[in-house]
């Protein structure tokens, strides 16, 4: 868990540094991130884009309900969603919408314009409901915290 840590904090570390920060050499360390690769553990390293910084300003969470919930229907859209560069993550979801996603926009003009022309007229979409974010507390870009069995 050392390992995981010090990688999500800085994921540029080089072999050397992180078997110093976990107190291993750096052989055992680099079969240990290897081995946590192959595994899937570790799904890649990319650098964290600060949406705002490219002008981004609006993030909202989109919720979508669909007029068919059958397995063709479901794939249309999650093969369409896919294809949207404004939306960041979609997640199906259980209770009364059947997709989350995190949408950016430049601002609440182009949410809109994205909102009516793109997302509303993906295959099978029949509500669109948001909610802008005001501030984000927690982002997908920070180091998680995860429990650790003993």
């Amino acid at each position: 868990m050392q390992i995981l840590a010090a990688l999500q904090v800085d994921g540029r570390l080089s072999s050397a540094e992180l078997a110093e920060r976990v107190s291993l050499t750096p052989s055992p360390c680099w079969r240990r991130v290897k081995r946590l690769e192959d595994e899937g553990v570790i799904r890649g390293y990319r650098a964290e884009i600060n949406p705002k910084k490219l002008g981004f300003d609006v993030t909202a969470f989109v919720y979508i309900s669909l007029d068919k919930k059958g397995a063709e229907s479901v794939r249309e859209f999650e093969d369409a969603v896919r294809q949207v560069p404004e939306v960041l993550s979609c997640h199906c979801i259980s209770g009364r919408y059947d997709h989350q996603l995190t949408v950016i926009a430049r601002n609440l003009e182009a949410f809109g314009e994205l909102t009516r022309h793109v997302l509303g007229s993906l295959p099978g979409v029949k509500e669109v409901y948001t909610s802008f974010v005001l501030k984000e507390v927690k982002g997908a870009g920070q180091a998680i915290s995860l429990p650790v069995e003993n």
